[in-house]
């Protein structure tokens, strides 16, 4: 089964499997990891922003204009910025490392 490291707010690094096919959003939920995704993966907040890491960035599939537009909500936003719930894990992707940023903000509050 894939891997995923997700490194925390307070830099704690954790592996985690990742069944192919769920979102990072789903799969950091379902590990217990601090990831709100209030409006479910409908890419309608930036509640599951994450940072990849600059290494793995490359390797996903570009985000489309609605992401991009989302991210723009999403504070501590950085080049290597994605929406947890549109990236879905493979197998070309174990060993992704994304990590949690400082602070969210959700405007369906």
């Amino acid at each position: 089964m894939p891997q995923i490291i997700f490194i925390s707010r307070n830099g704690d690094q954790r592996e985690v499997a990742a069944e192919t096919g769920h979102s990072l959003m789903e799969i950091a939920q379902q590990n217990g990891l601090d990831v709100e995704g209030a409006c479910g993966g409908a890419m309608a907040c930036s509640t599951c922003h994450m940072i990849v890491d600059p290494v793995w960035y490359g390797k996903l599939p570009p985000p489309v204009a609605d992401e991009t537009d989302m991210l723009d909500l999403a504070p501590g936003l950085t080049r290597t910025s994605r929406l947890g719930c549109q990236i879905k894990m493979t197998e070309a992707l174990s060993g992704l490392i994304v990590k949690l940023p400082q602070s969210t903000k959700s405007l369906l509050d």
